[in-house]
């Protein structure tokens, strides 16, 4: 795992490389390892690195075939890279290092951009055609890995690991895109792309290879969309519990592809559990990481004594992280300039804190993210079954507010459309998933689930040098998940496939639990110093500058309880507010 940046110009103009160096200092905490360049002519390429495949210097970046007249920046890990070099091998094709990213090089050359459809893993990349001054991008199916694009009209495109990076090169147009702010408002902060929330900066779509010719003409290709068709396959409920068994453990296990040790994020939910219980079958020696907050009310604020339950059953090597609320307020600057994008989920500064802690022991680390989006783990997929009103029903139950209090919320110049509602519903009514909860679930495994859980796995760990490996989003096992019956999903209160599969693995305990949510109260009720924070921020004469919020809903906010802010997610609708205006400060926007 890495940053990865570039340049390509099509006026004829000489890459900068002052841009270059900026983008690749500003990603030094996605690779303390070693950086590099290569600029040539009009296209440049940069890159820092983490080394978790091939330590050597044979695997340094950018990776130049000059046989083949081909560069490579790269950003992730293939797991089946073996497989591949084998076959590659058999063509006749000769590899100087050991790793991963010379596999792509050579994939590449053999197979065109449909190479990409043979890989398993998550990445974004960069390739350079020494000879046609071709570039080709591409981002892994499930958007695992970012990749951020800044265009300069028909002269230039720039593109890198993080927002930031581009932001550090300059010339970027940084102000407020309008749809970008309705999705951040409406769709629980989740910004669809190509959308971000800067006009200027756009992202390449998951499961995408965008082919760049020198002159400026392009090509875009999605190479990969899960077909949400359940019903299809006539199986017993414990034939389909096999398949998702045998499909998970493969994940897993092909995670441990690393010549550094890999840990586990263990929650003490079901599946960091069942991530835990699989290795520990396998026979891995475990370090697994848990982390627990002060406690809010009725809301636990740690789940040790269920991750404590699956530390005793498989002997693993465990670390407690507790993190006292007076931690959050020193540290939430750090967090904030972290998030490639503004992130309002209130446990994003608890993983952010959690991996600083976890990258002082291991590099690589297993996570669970994914399974509730991929397995129905969440409250609002049950009524989906019966709903004759796709995407009304969703949009009730998801968005942090409805287009008639967004109005009131923003700015006139700022009000173009509903465009979260009309996503939602372009979405719903595409072809492909044939139910209510079968759509709400592509949705969710394909735009939400890659715009915030995924997006604040990669942002929080990457701050601290630490990959994290997403076994549920294995693209196998997602398209396996897509074609159960929704009713196995559902069973149990949700993810009763997961469960079933698990009770001969762990304790019940831990399966039959209420599921978990860290409730972090210092941000989800704003109170004290985190209330003068926010207060501080909007307040201020630079966010009324902006024009963005009105202040009487700002004041309107500042006048209803804590209970009465939030969304009917539980979130925050003052922070996300003040988060916004946070984010924007760090990059002195």
């Amino acid at each position: 795992m890495c940053g990865i940046a570039g340049e390509i110009r099509f006026d004829g103009g000489a890459a900068s490389w002052g841009a270059l160096s900026a983008m690749v200092d500003s990603m030094e905490a996605r690779g303390p390892d070693g950086g590099g360049a290569l600029l040539r002519g009009p296209t440049a390429l940069g890159h820092r690195r983490l080394k978790i495949i091939d330590l050597s210097e044979r695997a340094q970046q950018p990776m130049v075939d000059a046989e083949l007249g081909l560069a490579l920046v790269f950003n992730g890990c293939i797991y089946n890279y073996r497989d591949l070099r084998r076959e590659l091998d058999g063509q006749g094709y000769r590899f100087f290092s050991d790793g991963d990213s010379e596999v792509i090089l050579k994939a590449y050359h053999a197979w065109g951009w449909r190479a990409v459809e043979r890989l398993n893993g998550m990445f974004a990349f960069a390739i350079a055609e020494r000879d046609s001054g071709r570039l080709l991008l591409a981002r892994d199916r499930l958007g695992i890995k970012p990749l951020y694009l800044a265009e300069d009209g028909s002269r230039r495109l720039r593109f890198a690991s993080s927002l930031g990076a581009l932001l550090a090169a300059g010339e970027v147009d940084t102000g407020i895109d309008p749809v970008a702010l309705h999705h951040y408002m409406h769709f629980h902060s989740v910004v669809p792309p190509p959308h971000t929330i800067l006009r200027g900066v756009r992202k390449l779509p998951p499961a995408t290879v965008l082919e760049l010719d020198a002159d400026g003409t392009r090509q875009q290709h999605c190479y990969w969309e899960p077909r949400f068709d359940a019903g299809g396959e006539r199986r017993s409920p414990q034939e389909w519990g096999e398949l998702v068994l045998t499909g998970l453990r493969a994940a897993v296990l092909r995670r441990l592809e690393a010549d550094v040790p890999v840990g586990v994020l263990l929650s003490g939910g079901l599946d960091s559990s069942l991530i835990t219980a699989l290795l520990a079958e396998h026979g891995a020696t475990l370090s697994t990481f848990s982390i627990g907050f002060e406690s809010c009310g009725e809301e636990a604020g740690d789940e040790f004594r269920y991750s404590d339950a699956v530390v005793e059953r498989f002997g693993t090597d465990h670390h407690r992280i507790f993190v006292d609320e007076a931690e959050f307020l020193p540290h939430l600057p750090g967090c904030i300039a972290a998030q490639a994008e503004p992130m309002v989920s209130h446990d994003v500064i608890g993983f952010y804190l959690l991996s600083r802690e976890v990258s002082r022991h291991v590099r690589v680390v297993q996570s669970g993210q994914g399974a509730d989006e991929v397995f129905a783990g969440y409250r609002w997929y049950p009524p989906m079954l019966e709903s004759t009103d796709h995407a009304g029903d969703y949009a009730r139950v998801f968005f942090d507010r409805d287009h008639a209090e967004y109005a009131r919320a923003v700015e006139p110049a700022l009000l173009d459309g509903d465009h979260s509602r009309r996503f939602v519903e372009r979405h719903f009514a595409r072809p492909g998933a044939r139910t209510g909860i079968d759509r709400a679930l592509r949705i969710d495994t394909t735009v939400m689930l890659v715009d915030d859980p995924v997006k604040r796995v990669d942002n929080m760990t990457m701050a601290f040098g630490l990959e994290a490996r997403v076994p549920f989003l294995d693209h196998e096992l997602v398209e396996l998940a897509a074609v159960v019956p929704p009713e196995l999903k559902l069973a149990c209160g949700g993810k009763g496939i997961l469960k079933e599969i698990a009770r001969p693995l762990l304790p019940a305990s831990v399966i039959d639990r209420p599921k978990g949510y860290f409730p972090v109260p210092a941000l989800k009720y704003l109170r004290g110093a985190y209330l003068a924070l926010v207060r501080d921020a909007l307040d201020s004469r630079r966010c009324r500058d902006r024009g963005i919020i009105r202040r009487e809903y700002i004041e309107d906010l500042y006048r209803r309880q804590p209970e009465e802010r939030l969304t009917p997610l539980g979130g925050s609708k003052l922070w996300q507010l003040g988060l916004l205006e946070l984010w924007l400060r760090e990059r002195n926007l």
